[in-house]
């Protein structure tokens, strides 16, 4: 518990075999439950979490891969009902748990309800290449056009901490399940009045390490779809007739 909130950590993993142990192992005592969900894993990252004796732990195994987006909310699901606040820790030890109580406190302190982590709000060695800087730079402008939060940077970066009573306005089964994910969660806050707060987090890259994202292919298609959520926010903003998404 987290100065008197339950809090549960989801880590949804995709063949993470020599990362994960590291991961949960990382996960800061205050946290309540950690809801961990297997994406359907070809290689023995369920079998390494199924050895590991954290009480904490919550096991969920999909027999096929469906996409990160899905795995977080196979998650939520269950963490909705049982805890506060639902904090987002990729399975492939990226994410600094130091970090934990930087997106907890503004919504402990009632200021937010929902806390996005930026990664260039820091300053430190952050080892990404040129391409996928250029990558998040033109989405995070898209996003902010489509979204309509102007204050809100890195849109991709998955490190996010939500309030469970504002998770039951936006509605889970609605959210899409691939990469597109985490564009979707803020239009959908957007579209329900969430407070959203940019706050800076470390992400820890590892040299030579390369993204699961084939970039090309997903600007493309994540440009189509902001593109899409644009107009469909314009038209349920101002004229409140838009079909459910």
């Amino acid at each position: 518990m987290y100065k008197n909130f339950r809090i549960g950590v989801t880590i949804p993993a995709y063949n993470e075999e020599r990362l994960i142990k590291d991961t949960i192992s990382g996960v800061p005592y205050f946290v309540d439950k950690i809801y961990f969900v297997d994406d359907g894993s070809t290689d023995g990252t369920y079998d390494v979490v199924r050895e590991l004796s954290d009480e904490r732990l919550v096991l969920i195994k999909h027999k096929l891969n469906h996409g990160v987006g899905n795995a977080i909310v196979s998650g939520w699901k269950i963490g909705i009902n049982e805890v506060d606040i639902l904090v987002v820790m990729a399975g492939d030890n990226q994410m600094d748990p130091d970090d934990l109580p930087t997106l907890l406190d503004p919504i402990v302190e009632g200021k937010i309800d929902f806390a996005k982590g930026n990664r260039f709000m820091k300053k430190y060695n952050l080892r990404m290449s040129k391409w996928r800087r250029f990558g998040t730079c033109l989405l995070t402008a898209l996003t902010k056009i489509a979204v309509g939060y102007w204050h809100i940077g890195d849109p991709q970066n998955g490190y996010v901490a939500i309030s469970t009573a504002a998770l039951k306005k936006i509605g889970l089964e609605n959210l899409q399940k691939g990469y597109i994910f985490e564009n979707d969660l803020l239009l959908k806050a957007k579209i329900a009045g969430l407070r959203v707060m940019n706050v800076p987090v470390t992400i820890r890259y590892k040299i030579g390490e390369r993204s699961k994202i084939k970039y090309p292919h997903f600007i493309i298609n994540c440009s189509y779809y902001l593109l899409k959520i644009f107009c469909w926010r314009i038209w349920w903003q101002y004229f409140k007739k838009a079909p459910s998404m």
